[in-house]
């Protein structure tokens, strides 16, 4: 009996190891297929979860006006309930399959570097990760709750609203997602200035125009009221602070390290 072969993963090639075109573009293949399998899985497992998510969505709502509501969300046409919980699906597995995401985007480019800037690039992934993770932390327990609060209870004396299932949801996942880029700004700066794109000194002169920059970014986020407009500003203004400061240690600690290098 023939033995079936199993499928292999793609080789990541090694620093300064040569390549054809066609080898590279079978590589980018086989890495997309791989991530494109991870979303797959995750919202395979989103979907079977869906029921779990929405409820843990719904705790960020203030209970008495769920309450009133049965404790359920509203929908209004008969394929917004199956629409709704495949979108919410497709966000999890999307969020679920980031580290593979990252891994194959890092392991496709890291032979371009040379070995110290590898090492670099491979932390920088793995942060990534988690700085996403804290981003989505921030968002469910600190900005969902306080625009919830503030948009159900705004002039609640002369409007009265029902929680509908697709903006709300929307809402959240927008936010969520949103968080979870924002707290990638120190990875953004810190590699700009790792690669020469800008200048450590130029964000340290500049700085307030930096915060104005910031600041509209905030802005332009999902949530137009002003609680969730706030603090989604608040992080980024300190993460903006922080990448200025990381900046600076990282080109301190190069100038040491290339004088050593003269010494020796």
């Amino acid at each position: 009996m023939a033995r079936v072969p199993r499928p292999r993963l793609p080789r990541r090639l090694d620093h300064g190891e040569e390549a054809s075109l066609v080898e590279h573009l079978d590589e980018l293949r086989q890495r997309l297929f791989i991530m494109l399998g991870a979303v797959i899985v995750g919202v395979v497992v989103g979907f079977v979860l869906h029921k779990r998510l929405i409820n843990l969505l719904m705790k960020t709502l203030p209970q008495d006006k769920l309450a009133k509501q049965g404790d359920k969300l509203i929908t209004l046409t008969p394929g917004e309930p199956f629409m709704t919980s495949l979108w919410v699906a497709i966000y999890f597995g999307l969020v679920l399959a980031l580290p593979i995401i990252f891994w194959q985007i890092w392991s496709f480019f890291v032979p371009a570097f040379d070995r110290s800037h590898a090492k670099l690039i491979k932390y920088f992934v793995l942060l990534a990760f988690a700085l996403a993770g804290i981003g989505l932390v921030f968002g469910y327990y600190i900005v969902l709750p306080a625009a919830s609060h503030f948009l159900l209870g705004y002039d609640s004396d002369t409007f009265t609203g029902s929680i509908q299932a697709r903006p709300f949801l929307t809402f959240c996942t927008s936010v969520l997602f949103a968080m979870a880029i924002v707290f990638e700004l120190p990875l953004f700066i810190v590699g700009a200035t790792r690669m020469g794109i800008i200048k450590t000194q130029s964000l340290r002169k500049n700085r307030r125009l930096g915060y104005f920059i910031v600041a509209c970014v905030a802005v332009a986020l999902p949530g137009v009221d002003p609680v969730t407009v706030t603090l989604e500003a608040i992080p980024l203004l300190l993460l903006f602070e922080l990448s200025i400061w990381l900046s600076v240690v990282l080109d301190r600690r190069s100038r040491r390290m290339r004088a050593a290098a003269i010494q020796t």
